[in-house]
């Protein structure tokens, strides 16, 4: 891994907890209406229906949304297929919307974020909004060096534009760069275009449904169990 000079993150999934920000939300949302539900499932269901609205956006079009527009449809659909019409359009802005936006850090990276910038820039590469970084950053006291969206790319992950335009904004070849992510495809489509790659494993991203890819590419430079194990490997 000689020759790193920037890591770029990976950042919902692999430093936010996306699930049980929706679960609660749509769990207290369906207690003020005295329904129960599979909460947990339903929470991957907006997850599912978001990145089917988001990955490879762009491809052939120009976009005409961010990730806040896919939340907020992929919420409408969720809870019209779970029978859960009866939320309010506020309601629904509230877990499209506010609850993304404050969507909290798994606990082993906001203390290892400050020693990986003493030695390489760290920059948020994501599909996400612009303003769900900003926002989840203030949040969780997470301070970036970079915040790169797919959003000013207009093409999105992972679609090999996004990966080289990242590298362009940073001002680096894509070998002096490694993704990071708990995600094969993610890292997969930017060790294709010359990235090094480390792969963090995230079990319970979704819940106890587990990962739908928990197995690492045995071809990532780097596979650990989580961020202080990543710190250690990198030398940092």
């Amino acid at each position: 891994m000689d020759g790193i000079k920037a890591l770029t993150f990976d950042t919902g999934g692999t430093i936010l907890d996306w699930h049980t920000g929706f679960r609660n939300s749509l769990a207290a949302a369906g207690e003020t209406y005295g329904e129960t539900r599979d909460w947990a499932d339903m929470a991957n269901q907006i997850r599912r229906a978001a990145l089917k609205r988001m990955l490879n956006l762009g491809k052939d079009a120009a976009p005409s949304y961010n990730f806040d527009g896919a939340h907020r449809a992929a919420v409408d659909e969720v809870l019209a297929a779970n029978e859960m019409d009866m939320l309010s359009d506020p309601e629904r802005h509230w877990i499209a919307y506010d609850v993304p936006h404050n969507f909290k850090c798994w606990s082993d990276f906001p203390a290892v974020l400050p020693r990986l910038r003493r030695r390489f820039i760290c920059a948020s590469f994501t599909i996400l909004s612009f303003r769900i970084i900003i926002d989840t950053a203030r949040a969780n006291g997470l301070s970036w060096d970079a915040v790169i969206s797919c959003e000013a790319i207009g093409k999105y992950k992972p679609l090999p534009e996004a990966y080289l335009m990242a590298a362009h904004f940073l001002q680096l070849e894509p070998a002096q760069i490694c993704m990071v992510a708990c995600h094969n495809f993610d890292l997969d489509a930017a060790k294709a275009v010359g990235f090094k790659t480390a792969f963090v494993r995230r079990p319970d991203e979704w819940g106890s449904a587990g990962a739908p890819d928990p197995t690492p590419n045995p071809a990532h430079d780097i596979i650990v169990d989580d961020f202080p194990t990543l710190v250690a490997q990198l030398g940092a």
